[in-house]
């Protein structure tokens, strides 16, 4: 059993406008989390988040630059759980950049929540990217 996130959002920023708050790690800590992103295919960085001991998360999120097509796609590793060395989820995320008339279609994809096993994270972060994409749109669209 293997499931996967995804979701759509639609913003009227180009795709550069958005690519920025993607690749940004100054920006990106503002909607997402604190971390040490560069958009370098092969670059190892964190996420870093209150950890939640119980639910089997030491707070970080270890990740790799998997894929960079400039403006239109990222993608990196997701790996998370009580160590780096033994993580209980080893996923994927993807990010889309797909240019409209008025804006950016910004699909993504989050892949790799197998077994019985993720399906805690799976339920608790396909409700967290929803939240999170608003947080991205608020940072957008500032009132």
């Amino acid at each position: 059993m293997s499931k996967e996130i995804k979701h759509q959002f639609t913003f009227t920023q180009s795709p550069e406008a958005v690519w920025e708050y993607l690749t940004n790690p100054d920006l990106l800590a503002q909607w997402l989390m604190p971390n040490n992103f560069k958009p370098i295919v092969g670059h190892k960085f964190q996420f870093g988040t209150k950890p939640k001991l119980k639910l089997g998360f030491d707070g970080r999120i270890y990740c790799e630059v998997l894929e960079i097509v400039p403006y239109r796609k990222l993608v990196y590793s997701w790996k998370g759980g009580l160590s780096k060395e033994k993580p209980s989820l080893d996923s994927i995320v993807t990010w889309t950049l797909t240019p409209i008339n008025s804006g950016t279609i910004v699909t993504l994809e989050h892949k790799g929540f197998k077994g019985i096993k993720n399906y805690l994270a799976y339920f608790i972060m396909n409700k967290g990217w929803v939240k999170i994409g608003k947080r991205l749109f608020e940072q957008l669209n500032p009132a």
